[in-house]
């Protein structure tokens, strides 16, 4: 009997040290500090470590390049665990990394779409989700602009109404046709179709100026080549060339010197985005004029996951600041580019 009694206080002391052991494993308070958003000690939410979720369109051009590394060099830099994804210029291979993303239950999803339609589905599970979106550098057709917090980009129609003011300026008082040939970007993409509709919006006033071609070269230097060969093969005729990217423009520069012409003289050559292997063309003379299209959305981007974490109000349309560059312009900044 005696034994019983000692086995019982034993068993006693030993429920009352491993309670007493559990509760002093959470905080002064008595809550748990893995559970808790709030108090002395704890880390707010706005602090914590964000992961964000970017979809990228590939890598298709320089200008692609420079926007990876600076959204990656920025996510660094602000602390952010970064989920980085390339859709190697496909809509569905885009889409699947959002449903991954939303399945991992990232604090903020950005993305460059790859073309402007075919969106709302998947933008309405992350919504579903909590996840908020912001986009940059392309926008989407989305008539619920409640699918996404913010575009971060450039103002693509004014982009090309840019090169279009450039031509209709040089082609002021022409006598004949002026010839054109355009290098479309990605077909169905935001830039190819705005690029393309600030242009016309602007020539279109002078009835000399034509456009006898035009035709996707995909963004990519290899395409913009192929493509211009079969501008030249096809017309006699050619005056001027516009190229919604560098890329193209540069394939097409090969093509032009190919075919015995001299680019930048016997071909007008007008492009976008001013990254380095444009801006060395336009200071050799072989482009002749420039809109800068900036691809360093990096920054700009962390500071507006920040704020949407912090459940801060935010610009619905965030456009970057951008300039043009003629030959002359293009050799004076050509030594401190940075992309």
């Amino acid at each position: 009997m005696q034994s019983k009694k000692k086995w019982g206080l034993v068993i006693t002391l030993a429920m009352v040290m491993l309670v007493s052991t559990a509760c002093n494993s959470k905080g002064a308070s008595g809550t748990d500090p893995a559970n808790s958003t709030g108090g002395e000690g704890s880390t707010p939410a706005s602090a914590q470590t964000i992961t964000l979720g970017f979809s990228q369109v590939g890598a298709e051009s320089g200008w692609r390049s420079a926007n990876t590394k600076s959204i990656q060099d920025s996510a660094k830099e602000a602390g952010y665990d970064l989920k980085f994804s390339d859709a190697q210029q496909k809509q569905e291979n885009q889409i699947k990394a959002l449903r991954s993303f939303i399945q991992q239950k990232v604090t903020v999803i950005a993305f460059s779409p790859v073309v402007e339609s075919g969106w709302d589905t998947v933008l309405k599970e992350a919504k579903d989700a909590g996840i908020p979106v912001i986009l940059t550098d392309r926008a989407v057709d989305s008539a619920d602009k409640s699918l996404y917090k913010t575009f971060i980009g450039s103002d693509f129609v004014e982009e090309g109404r840019k090169a279009g003011q450039w031509l209709a300026d040089q082609y002021k008082d022409a006598q004949e046709d002026v010839n054109i040939v355009e290098l479309q970007g990605t077909t169905g993409s935001a830039p190819a179709n705005d690029r393309q509709e600030g242009f016309m919006e602007v020539i279109g006033s002078n009835a000399k100026l034509k456009v006898i071609a035009s035709q996707t070269g995909d963004f990519t230097r290899a395409k913009g080549k192929e493509v211009m060969q079969a501008f030249l093969k096809a017309h006699k005729k050619i005056d001027v060339l516009y190229a919604h990217n560098d890329d193209m423009a540069l394939g097409a520069i090969q093509a032009i010197e190919a075919a015995g012409l001299k680019p930048g003289v016997d071909i007008k050559i007008i492009s976008v985005d001013a990254v380095k292997d444009g801006m060395q063309a336009a200071a050799d003379g072989k482009i002749n004029f420039i809109v800068e299209c900036n691809p360093l959305l990096g920054p700009q981007l962390m500071e507006a996951v920040q704020a949407v974490v912090d459940g801060k109000e935010i610009e619905a349309r965030i456009v970057t600041d951008e300039t043009t560059f003629t030959s002359e312009q293009a050799k004076e900044a050509l030594p401190t580019r940075e992309y």
